[in-house]
């Protein structure tokens, strides 16, 4: 999002693969070159069963997620059936494609993690920058505090976690971020992704305070 021409970026958002579902975590704090926003929403719900964080400029990853969401509405209307979560992890990414390739004097330099449920089962895929599309088998994490994150998750990460484990794991692995990189910070959040749809189990406001 553009604020009085700063371009608001800055995040840290971890996905994990659980054997009951798909855990997907991030920050509060967006940036631009200070703290512009201490309580931006992350995590976005595509469908009843998927969701998606972001990381990268705030304003082209708003107007994806408000594209996708009516694009999958749309084809679902129109095929009459469900799009399964590859489906939808193909269309985001040729969007992703298309906006960084476009002609702008600020490069929409976006990238997503998405999570889901459908008929063949729970499913994480990260999508570049790029257009690139990965289907993720264990863990991810992304944005300007992912290598904090991501060394938590290489030592704790392990086959089989319940969905209860990866949260606090993801935790863990988000609050390694906001101890170590100056554009993670003020919150943490995290959902849960399953057979039963999408719901939140952690949620948590950090603004220090100091009282005289």
């Amino acid at each position: 999002m553009e604020n009085d021409m700063k371009l608001q970026k800055g995040t840290t958002t971890v996905g994990l693969v659980c054997k009951d579902g798909i855990i997907l975590a991030a920050d509060k704090r967006a940036t631009a070159g200070f703290v512009v926003n201490k309580k931006t929403q992350k995590i976005h719900k595509i469908t009843d069963y998927m969701a998606v964080t972001m990381a990268g400029l705030v304003s082209d990853a708003q107007l994806l997620v408000k594209l996708i969401k009516a694009e999958i509405k749309l084809k679902d209307l129109m095929t009459l059936r469900t799009s399964s979560v590859k489906e939808t992890a193909n269309l985001l990414a040729g969007m992703l494609y298309m906006n960084l390739r476009k002609m702008s004097m600020v490069p929409g330099i976006v990238s997503f993690l998405l999570g889901g449920a459908d008929s063949d089962g729970h499913h994480l895929y990260d999508l570049g920058i790029d257009g690139s599309v990965t289907e993720v088998d264990d863990y991810v994490s992304d944005g300007s505090g992912s290598i904090f994150a991501l060394g938590v998750l290489e030592a704790l990460y392990k086959k089989g976690l319940t969905v209860e484990e990866g949260t606090k794991l993801a935790v863990k692995a988000i609050s390694a971020a906001l101890q170590r990189d100056v554009n993670t910070g003020n919150g943490i959040d995290v959902i849960v992704i399953d057979g039963k749809g999408i719901r939140t189990v952690f949620e948590r406001d950090l603004t220090p305070k100091i009282e005289v």
